[in-house]
Order: structure tokens, then sequence, then C-alpha cells
């Protein structure tokens, strides 16, 4: 008599795995399906073939880009510097706009849930939406071609970030040191200077390091969009079809990017 309910007890879990495994190959079915027709919309169907031409033909446009050539290396100097105070002059104004974007986005400090609350995280969302190739063409229109349109988009995409890390690191903070100083007749900026900034600081230039790495990146392409640094550079050996001279650029950029993480790497391991 007790075999039986439990036989039918391993049974009904057999049947729930083999449903389970049906539904688990389904949708690995269909995953796969899926990306098999956007490899046919995206890829197939959208790409010029005819002008590809063949291997052969591909592999000699590759060829244009090399050997690298030596004699640009001269002309570089003066955009690796620009590249890299663009980087930094924007992580800069990132880290002081986004101290008040924080403020306001933290829901346990900010000074009016209705108000100051929506407009921190309605910041911080414009701020991370909009791609800093976009802000970097609205301040190329605005103040003209050069590195100050780079600075601003670049201030501009990473005070999202560092505001949106920094606010979750304020709601995420010990309870128990705040409510010491509240019970010591502490007010709302004493709260804030002994109870919550010693507790997010590493965090905060953390963040701010990292930001200034990613940034490295970011104003390498600026100049695509006429924001000065490398990017400019770039843009200008391609448009005079000096494809050898291009890629010289290309691998200062690497150069540049990897000095950038070598910084980062140390700054953030002191720091953290």
């Amino acid at each position: 008599m007790e075999k039986q309910p439990l036989q039918q007890r391993v049974d009904r879990i057999i049947l729930r795995r083999e449903k389970s495994n049906f539904v688990k190959y389904c949708c690995y079915f269909f995953f796969v399906l899926s990306i098999l027709w956007c490899v046919k919309v995206t890829i197939i169907n959208d790409t010029d073939w005819q002008r590809i031409g063949s291997i052969n033909s591909v592999f000699k446009a590759i060829g244009q880009f090399f050997p690298p050539d030596p004699s640009v290396v001269q002309y570089l100097f003066i955009p690796i510097i620009e590249t890299f105070m663009i980087a930094s002059i924007g992580t800069v104004l990132a880290i002081i706009l986004a101290i008040p974007v924080s403020w306001f986005a933290a829901q346990n400090i900010t000074p009016n849930i209705f108000i100051t609350y929506p407009i921190g995280r309605s910041l911080m969302t414009i701020s991370r939406s909009i791609h800093e190739i976009v802000w970097g063409l609205i301040f190329v229109s605005a103040v003209g071609l050069g590195a100050l349109p780079g600075i601003l988009a670049i201030a501009i995409r990473s005070t999202g970030f560092i505001s949106k890390l920094t606010a979750e690191a304020i709601e995420n903070v010990d309870p128990d040191q705040i409510e010491a100083i509240k019970a010591v007749g502490g007010n709302s900026f004493q709260i804030i200077f002994y109870g919550i900034i010693p507790q997010i600081l590493p965090v905060y230039i953390g963040n701010a390091i990292f930001q200034w790495d990613i940034n490295i990146r970011r104003a390498t392409i600026m100049g695509l969009v006429g924001a000065g640094g490398l990017g400019l550079t770039l843009q200008r050996q391609l448009l005079m079809y000096n494809y050898e001279g291009a890629t010289t650029v290309i691998i200062t950029i690497l150069l540049l990017i990897t000095f950038g993480e070598v910084v980062s790497y140390y700054a953030r391991k002191i720091v953290l």
C-alpha cells in the first residue's frame, strides 16, 4: 500500500521534469531561431555583397592600412595631450556635477521626495540615455569645433553614471552611524558630512577613477564629430586616404587607452 503512493509521486516528479525539459528545449529552439532570423535580416539581406566583392579584394582593402606610417608620429603629440585633457577635465566636471545630482537622487537624503528626487532621477536618466557622440554633436553645434564640446559631452555623459552609483551607495549606507549622530542632536548637514560621506567616499573616488578610464576611450572618438583630440586626427587621415597614417593613429589610441587602464588600476588599488 505504501509503494503505490510513493510510485505515484515518483511518476508525477518525472512527468513534471519531462514537461520542464520540453519547455526548456522549446525556449532554446526559439532562441536559436531568433538569432538566425536576426543574422539573415541584419547581415545577409542588408549587406551589399557585390560591393564587398571577393575575399581577395577584402584583404587588399585591409592591406592598405599596413605598414603604419611613422612620419605621422611627429604630429600626434598635441592631439595626445588634447585627448588626455578632454578626458581629465570632463571627468573633473562630472565629479562636481554628480554631487548635487546624487544628493537629489538618493531617496534617504533627498530634500524633497516629490520634487528633488524626480529631478535627480530624471537628470541621471537623460545623461545616461544619450550617447556621448550625440552630446558631442549637440555641443559642437552650440559652441563650435574644438576641445570644449568634447569636454562638455564627456562631462554630461559621465555625470549620470557617477551620480547613479553614488546615489545607490548613499541609499545603502550603514544606518547605525546615522542614528548615532541623530541621537546626539546632529542636524542634516552633520549627518551628511559625518555619517554618509565617510562611508561613500571610497566608492565615489573609485567610480570617478573608473569613469576617467572610460573617458579616455570616449575622448579618442569625440574628434570624429569635430570635438578635437586623436579622433579628429584619425578623421583627417582617413579623409586624405592616408590609411597607413590612420593605422599609426589607431595604434597611438590603443597605447593611450592602455596607459589609462594601467593608471586607473593602480589608482583604484591605492584608494580602495
